[in-house]
């Protein structure tokens, strides 16, 4: 049954991604000022939000396990920090492929980048404590939880960064107006993306689940 429903979930992601790409690469007009590498922004933005929903569920998922101490939200909370990160590796790499052409610059210590780079730091630190094996795994896991749950502070800050610091310290607009066209391009390819996170992290949950429970049977079986 789980497989079954894992091919109809890979079935309808591949229609969206497909969507997604002739959405950006035939449907939408090319961008008058900024040309073709416009069309990264449709990918650029839905990863950050994916990144942004990865931290959500991290934070959600380490209270949770604080307060249940169930192994299952703590399992949720690493697969959605690695896909957090993964997605936020992508906007930081699509960013600067994107501001060379219109800044004339890769990199610009602004607010919103800065940001963004401060959350991506925060985030693989919170992996490499859950990687931390030596001791106690129930004291990495709480430890781990109640740093999931403080580095969220920073992700509204990326987010408000347009708002929280003057236009003359950033390059980021704060308001972005977009064609109908674009408009449709931009959710198709929102869809899509969050689409791709969601399943990545259930079939990373998944995995988790399943070697904690060899982790217990290896345990059983050793020798006293």
């Amino acid at each position: 049954m789980n497989g079954r429903l894992n091919l109809l979930l890979e079935a309808g992601l591949a229609v969206l991604m497909i969507a997604a790409l002739f959405a950006v690469f035939v449907y939408v007009p090319t961008e008058r000022e900024m040309g073709i590498v416009q069309r990264i922004f449709y990918f650029h933005v839905s990863s950050a939000i994916a990144a942004f929903l990865g931290y959500a569920i991290v934070f959600v998922a380490s209270i949770q396990y604080l307060r249940t101490r169930r192994e299952n939200w703590d399992s949720l909370a690493l697969a959605a920090a690695e896909l957090g990160v993964v997605f936020s590796l992508i906007v930081l790499i699509s960013g600067p492929i994107w501001a060379k052409p219109i800044w004339g610059v890769y990199w610009r210590w602004e607010p919103r980048l800065t940001s963004m780079l401060i959350a991506f730091t925060i985030y693989v630190a919170y992996l490499i404590v859950r990687s931390y094996t030596t001791g106690s795994p129930d004291r990495t896991r709480r430890f781990a939880a109640v740093l999931g749950i403080v580095a969220f502070v920073n992700v509204p800050m990326v987010y408000y960064s347009v708002n929280l610091w003057s236009a003359e310290q950033q390059l980021h607009p704060r308001e972005v107006v977009l064609a109908p066209a674009m408009v449709h391009t931009r959710y198709v390819a929102f869809t899509a993306i969050i689409a791709l996170f969601c399943y990545l992290v259930k079939r990373r949950y998944e995995l988790e689940k399943l070697a904690r429970q060899i982790e217990r049977l290896d345990a059983d079986l050793a020798p006293d």
